[in-house]
């Protein structure tokens, strides 16, 4: 037991200073790039939308359910189709809070391959659907707005529209919207499940000795099947980076591994459903071949690599809390205090003195 309550506690140390400039970024950005402007660049056809709407959203803050309402939003404003699925797939599966967290549970390899896969997958399944939308003589007539925002509900949130812009439209009004919404919003969004995956990531640490899966923890069909589980299921990009600490530390492959990051936040029923009813079925069949089959042609590259290049990406995680990286002991508990406070209703309106309502949105 008190391995167990160690190794969770080291991992939720290393992880806090990370997760927290994550935080901050994520707030910044939901700031300054608002949601509602960034669909004039997404409009048109071609290649260069969907490369845009997959960088746009790849480092916004939102999570799979938060960017349903988003991307229809866009593509009733104009956005195509192929650059809604773009932005459908690239914002869930990474973000700035993930990648943050990436870099120190999962290395700077895993940190820098995820936010770039995530990337080329969105581009993949836009430029499909793009195809798709070509052939297409007629489009179907929107429905309106309000039989969407009010969707099913997943495991963090509901479908509804992300905070809204504060009203002021100073330099710090904006800063400090933008900062509100990252520490009650998307941390709420974010706390339930983040700390689901410390907890499992330290049970496997104490009980699973190293390695033990490298005898099916790679390959085509363990990646197939981490697709076919992913996918229906609901993770969030940055509360399943634990688990993927746990996957690796286990012996699965970083393939297999990447693809569970992909799959895992970019999809569930809900958003399929919704999909399918915004977009299309053939619309969604390219969603699903973007998010699976995509993920596995990387996850298989991935693999490849890494034993062509002879790459130990354990070799810095196996110790949990002995990292190179390893951030000063003072800074960590500091960190983990702030995330701890502010994940606590009561405590956190009291921080913010006044300043959030009780459901979490910024006041006016």
């Amino acid at each position: 037991m008190n391995s167990f309550l160690n190794n969770t506690l080291a991992l939720a140390l290393d992880s806090a200073p990370w997760l927290l400039f994550g935080l901050l970024a994520a707030g910044l950005i939901q700031a300054w790039l608002p949601i509602k402007l960034v669909g004039r660049s997404l409009g048109g056809h071609g290649v260069l939308p969907v490369i845009r709407a997959a960088i746009i959203g790849a480092p916004l803050p939102l999570c799979s359910c938060s960017t349903l309402p988003a991307a229809i939003s866009l593509r009733r404003a104009g956005a195509s189709k192929a650059s809604t699925t773009a932005f459908l797939i690239a914002t869930p599966e990474t973000g700035v809070d993930s990648v943050a967290l990436s870099w120190v549970l999962l290395g700077p390899v895993m940190a820098i391959i995820r936010p770039l896969s995530a990337i080329l997958s969105a581009i993949t399944a836009g430029l499909l659907v793009g195809r798709i939308e070509a052939r297409e003589s007629v489009e179907p007539n929107p429905t309106p707005v309000a039989a969407v925002s009010q969707g099913t509900e997943c495991g963090c949130c509901s479908n509804e529209e992300p905070t809204q812009e504060p009203v002021s439209q100073t330099l710090w009004g904006r800063t400090w919207g933008g900062l509100v919404y990252a520490f009650t919003d998307l941390l709420d969004d974010l706390a339930l499940w983040l700390l689901v995956g410390l907890l499992v990531a330290g049970l496997v640490i104490t009980l699973v000795p190293p390695n033990l899966l490298n005898d099916w923890g790679s390959g085509f069909f363990a990646m197939l099947l981490i697709m076919l589980i992913s996918v229906p299921m609901y993770v969030c990009a940055t509360a399943s980076t634990p688990l993927a600490h746990a996957m690796l530390f286990a012996g699965v492959s970083p393939g297999t591994v990447l693809v569970f990051l992909l799959a895992g936040p970019a999809s569930n029923l809900a958003g399929l459903i919704l999909v399918r009813k915004e977009l299309g079925t053939k619309a969604l069949y390219a969603y699903l071949f973007g998010v699976g089959g995509v993920s596995i042609l990387l996850g298989l590259t991935l693999d490849w690599l890494i034993d062509l290049l002879g790459l130990d990406l354990l070799a810095g995680l196996a110790h949990v809390g002995n990292q190179a990286y390893e951030l000063p002991l003072p800074l960590s508990m500091f960190s983990l205090l702030i995330l701890l406070a502010f994940a606590i209703r009561p405590v956190r309106r009291y921080l913010l003195r006044g300043k959030v309502k009780e459901d979490g949105s910024c006041c006016s």
